[in-house]
């Protein structure tokens, strides 16, 4: 990690907006990568429960988009965090 700083992949413009902070503290990383992970499975779980006769297609793509955003984010949070703990050494 060359940058403190490390902008999300779910952006939509050359100019990153949403970034993480990858000094922040790894325990802080991880609750917010859980939120977003959390939310996504919510999500997903509302819709499993739904009735989809009831749905209308010019929804779908907003949920897509709901869930990429979640999920990406969620992920990229997760691999700084992963980076930032401390190795366990088998010897």
């Amino acid at each position: 990690m060359q940058d403190r700083y490390c902008p999300l992949k779910s952006r939509y413009s050359d100019t990153p907006i949403l970034v993480i902070d990858t000094e922040a503290d790894p325990h802080e990383i991880l609750d917010a990568a859980r939120q977003r992970i959390r939310a996504a499975s919510d999500l997903l779980e509302t819709l499993y429960c739904l009735c989809f006769k009831q749905a209308d297609a010019s929804d779908i793509p907003n949920i897509v988009n709901a869930l990429y955003l979640l999920t990406q984010d969620g992920n990229e949070l997760l691999e700084i965090a992963r980076q930032r703990l401390p190795k366990i050494t088998t010897g």
